[in-house]
């Protein structure tokens, strides 16, 4: 079952690198049914091999300037409460029940991505122009206060990490999304610029649950590691040969039928 990980690793790279998240949702039920974790390891796992991946793929992104440093730390911070209390709560429930709100995690994040990916669609058939930049939400001089904005940023930022902390996922799905709405990034930045998210929330949330009694198979998590580094440079090479429509398509049956496949047999094993 060893010999899975690297797959394993090399996929949930790709998809980070490719998408600015994703493969950090495939990574916890991948551990439970491929390699037979309990969930509670699979998670503290999944943090290590996605945070290591976030962090070596974000470098080409900051060669060709699509991150944001100074918005990135920003947004990871404001989320590491959220990451700590969600690791938390994480402990505290059934292994069913964790099994199951996964699922519905997974679908309904394959909901939002088709449902934003059919928004993109109308939009350049019907030749959108690009919005404008939007000015900074807090200036001093003079000084200026987009309270709302200022409002969602939090609001979005905790959210993304209490997802991180409970499930054990990256929360790129979350976090791309959040940064083109809260903070008006283009595209391209925000999927980079969620790499550095990425990387501040798994570490915030690893470091909560390395202080619980875990026992994790560093052999199994250190190789599934260094396959996803090598998948997230991959990755983002990838994305300058497909269209985009098409890797988040391809991601979101994939998400469906992960999340069908894990709730699969907490179902059957209740009925």
């Amino acid at each position: 079952m060893a010999l899975l990980a690297a797959p394993i690793g090399l996929v949930v790279g790709l998809l980070l690198g490719a998408l600015g998240g994703g493969g950090s949702i495939l990574a916890v039920p991948a551990l439970i049914l491929l390699l037979g974790m309990a969930p509670q390891e699979a998670t503290a796992g999944s943090l290590i091999i996605v945070g290591l991946a976030a962090i070596i793929g974000m470098l080409p992104a900051m060669r060709a300037g699509r991150v944001r440093l100074g918005q990135g730390a920003v947004f990871g911070l404001l989320g590491t409460g959220g990451a700590v209390l969600g690791a938390l709560l994480s402990t505290s429930v059934p292994e069913g029940v964790l099994l199951l709100a996964f699922a519905v995690l997974m679908l309904v994040v394959a909901a939002l991505m088709t449902a934003r990916r059919r928004s993109a669609a109308r939009a350049e058939a019907a030749g959108a122009a690009p919005e404008p930049a939007r000015p900074p939400m807090v200036s001093l001089r003079p000084f200026r206060c987009d309270c709302r904005a200022v409002g969602v940023l939090v609001a979005a930022a905790a959210g993304v990490g209490l997802l991180t902390g409970f499930f054990g996922v990256g929360g790129g799905f979350a976090i791309v999304p959040a940064l083109v709405l809260a903070l008006g990034l283009p595209m391209p930045v925000a999927v980079g610029t969620s790499l550095l998210v990425i990387a501040i929330n798994s570490a915030v949330a690893l470091g909560s649950r390395l202080t619980l009694d875990l026992t994790l198979d560093w052999g199994v998590v250190a190789l599934a590691a260094g396959a996803a580094v090598v998948g997230s440079l991959l990755g983002s090479r990838i994305t300058a040969r497909v269209r985009p429509e098409r890797l988040s398509l391809a991601f979101t049956v994939l998400l469906v039928v992960v999340a069908l496949a894990t709730a699969a047999p907490v179902l059957v094993a209740a009925a």
